[in-house]
């Protein structure tokens, strides 16, 4: 990758002049471990996968998502991840740039190929998913003597997912990362089974990460899995419960209820004519670190979340979909946001 790529430059991909990324030494407003991928969409809504004659090829992964959603609002954003040592890692790399991440703690593993991830699209609440992150993902293969403990710890927010405690050595140093973070944590409850052996081994793990979170943020099925508890205020208080500050419960299309020690606030839906579901939690949770970051208090925090998550449900890929917050602000105003599949930018591949 380029310098001119690295700390800034037009994108090729979105038009968008990217953020400058922090020099060294400079801390990070927001630092996210875990899960990386090249999305592969269909550019045919409503086709069966093998049916679909091209694909549009997106940056994904929830945590890497995250990252870029929070640059979009300006912040000082990094992923601590690991790619192949192949064509899509370098477009990972090249990606990341383009959006204002840094990517110095994106390292490669030889002989393990980048993610893939492909879905269906049957909108408005149909979109499975089909990972290849095989026969190991290369972002499990993250090492805790690798981490830079003093860039996690002065970071003002760290973001880690529950999928990184899945596989060691990931899981151990996702645990790692955790503790050096004295100040937010957030804990993204990022429940897929295919990536465990059971709930139960997922349960205890997450219990553990837990203990080092200042906020936790998942849904329902998720906070099942986490907790024991499906019902949003018995699940909120069940997190309150374990030690976070700040529960915050997705119910789909009942929205969002989110919870301290001391509030408990409801946000309904945002309504959207959906395209593409996956990638509006990523979105939520972007949003949900720029308002941890501005002081906002909990209502607003989830109500611009929720916002910005419906904003990217009506578009076709989850990264270069990530709004700006004139946007979102726009969303909750009432105002027409752009964006939907005819508006969305689409590298196609055949």
């Amino acid at each position: 990758m380029s310098e001119s790529q690295r700390r800034g430059g037009v994108s090729e991909r979105s038009g968008r002049t990217p953020r400058m990324v922090p020099g060294d030494g400079m801390a990070h407003d927001v630092v996210t471990m875990g899960r990386v991928s090249v999305d592969l969409y269909p550019l045919q809504v409503g086709v069966p996968l093998d049916e679909v004659e091209s694909f549009g090829k997106y940056l994904g992964g929830s945590p890497t998502n995250v990252a870029v959603a929070a640059a979009r609002y300006g912040h000082r954003t990094a992923v601590i991840t690991r790619t192949g040592a192949d064509p899509f890692g370098r477009f990972v790399h090249r990606a990341l740039g383009e959006y204002g991440v840094d990517d110095r703690f994106v390292t490669d593993v030889p002989g393990l190929p980048t993610p893939l991830a492909f879905c269906e699209m049957f909108p408005p609440d149909h979109f499975p998913l089909y990972f290849y992150r095989y026969p190991k993902a290369p972002d499990l293969e993250i090492y805790p003597n690798e981490l830079d403990l003093d860039a996690i710890g002065k970071a003002r927010i760290f973001w880690a997912t529950v999928t990184g405690l899945a596989r060691e050595p990931s899981h151990e140093a996702t645990l790692d990362a955790l503790a050096a973070q004295p100040g937010t944590t957030v804990l993204d409850l990022d429940w897929r089974p295919m990536f465990w052996e059971s709930p139960e081994q997922a349960r205890a793990r997450v219990g553990k990460a837990l203990e080092h979170a200042t906020v936790a943020v998942g849904n329902l099925e998720e906070c099942g899995v986490a907790v024991g508890e499906r019902e949003p205020r018995a699940a909120a208080r069940a997190l309150l419960d374990r030690g976070v500050s700040m529960a915050i419960v997705k119910q789909g299309p009942r929205g969002v209820l989110a919870a301290t020690p001391d509030t408990m606030v409801e946000v309904p839906p945002t309504p959207v004519k959906v395209v593409n579901g996956l990638g509006a939690g990523d979105a939520f949770g972007g949003a949900v670190c720029h308002g941890l970051l501005l002081g906002w208090d909990l209502e607003r925090i989830v109500a611009f979340a929720s916002a910005a998550g419906a904003i990217v449900a009506s578009r076709l890929s989850c990264a270069d979909a990530m709004p700006t917050s004139a946007e979102v602000e726009a969303m909750l105003a009432g105002e027409p946001t752009t964006g939907d599949i005819e508006n969305t930018e689409k590298k196609a591949i055949r």
